[in-house]
């Protein structure tokens, strides 16, 4: 009982609810980044086949 107890009051205390908060920080931050490259992956990949291509011609056009 005595065990019980003192998980309790752990899981009660600040520094438990903090560590939850930063949990959540992160988990939010994680979820942002995942949609905002799942929206923009597809976008950045054309640009740089664009920049690969550009590279490739001007190669090409100086006998390299």
């Amino acid at each position: 009982m005595l065990y019980l107890s003192k998980l309790w009051l752990a899981l009660k205390s600040e520094k438990g609810q903090s560590l939850v908060e930063y949990a959540l920080i992160l988990a939010l931050v994680a979820i942002v980044v995942i949609g905002a490259l799942s929206l923009l992956g597809g976008e950045a990949h054309d640009q740089m086949e664009h920049v690969a291509d550009t590279i490739r011609d001007g190669v090409s056009e100086n006998g390299g």
